[in-house]
């Protein structure tokens, strides 16, 4: 089966896209595990399956498939591709969406063809909601990695996060805490593995291991979690630039009871189709 495929990335947080909305599509976990192999596949952080809307005052349903075949809810930087993409491939004219993940509804703004605004809802910071074992809801938590102990900040944002400031980014131990973070046994449904550093008010800098992925050039969701979690500390504005080592975001946050706003841009690299039975 024969199907057309887009290449975009986000500040160099990249995606295979497909549109199933004028094309049938059925991937299994092996065929996107294939797929996104950037030795023996076309190579990305995640699939992005746009689909037909499900219900009344969605415009588009849409599948994020991580690296390892996993299925998640969200994906700040993917979020702005599909604004791009379904304009590209004719779709819709609408300037404003409403999308919907197996988690999550999303407000989607193409600002023009190279930024989109994204309104990522409201984090959530109830243990249960997260989800996290913990007997109490708390601004920070201590979590036990083999020989030692990390304090961290812990939220969702349509899929959790788990976030640690750091006084230098660079030396951060990304590579090294990150896969025993993301699979840690507190969070069921595994995490986001964030370092933020702290430059002043209004800009971090941060890198963030992936649930699914690993350590990716950028990570949208995992930027908001981070100006949130740094909010709540008091140390930063409600508007702030995340540097990530694919680029800067912009991410706005009032504060509890509103909603993350997250811009970027999205691009475009390539369109071509794929075989999948001979992958």
């Amino acid at each position: 089966m024969v199907v057309k495929f887009t290449k975009m990335h986000g500040l160099g947080n990249d995606f295979v896209m497909f549109n199933a909305v004028s094309q049938p599509l059925d991937l299994t976990p092996e065929l996107a595990r294939k797929i996104s192999d950037r030795h023996k596949g076309i190579g990305c952080d995640q699939l992005l399956i746009v689909e037909p809307a499900v219900e009344q005052g969605i415009d588009f349903n849409y599948r994020i498939i991580n690296h390892d075949g996993s299925e998640v809810g969200q994906c700040g930087n993917g979020a702005r591709c599909l604004a791009r993409f379904v304009h590209e491939q004719g779709l819709t004219d609408k300037t404003e969406l409403t999308v919907k993940t197996i988690t999550t509804t999303l407000q989607l703004k193409l600002n023009d063809i190279d930024s989109v605004t994204v309104n990522m809802g409201q984090p959530q910071f109830e243990p249960a909601q997260v989800p996290f074992i913990a007997e109490s809801e708390q601004r920070e938590y201590s979590i036990g990695l083999d020989n030692e102990m990390i304090t961290a900040s812990v939220l969702a944002l349509g899929n959790p996060h788990c976030v640690q400031f750091v006084e230098h980014i660079d030396s951060a131990p990304v590579n090294t805490q990150g896969p025993l973070i993301e699979s840690h046994a507190r969070f069921p449904n595994r995490t986001n593995a964030c370092y933020a550093e702290v430059v002043d008010h209004s800009y971090i800098k941060a890198r963030v291991f992936e649930r699914g992925v690993g350590e990716t050039m950028a990570c949208g969701s995992g930027a908001c979690a981070i100006m949130v979690a740094a909010r709540q500390k008091q140390l930063i504005n409600d508007t702030v630039t995340i540097e990530l080592l694919g680029g800067r975001l912009g991410v706005h946050w009032p504060g509890e009871g509103h909603a993350v706003e997250l811009t970027g841009p999205a691009v475009t690299v390539f369109e071509s189709e794929l075989d999948l039975e001979n992958l």
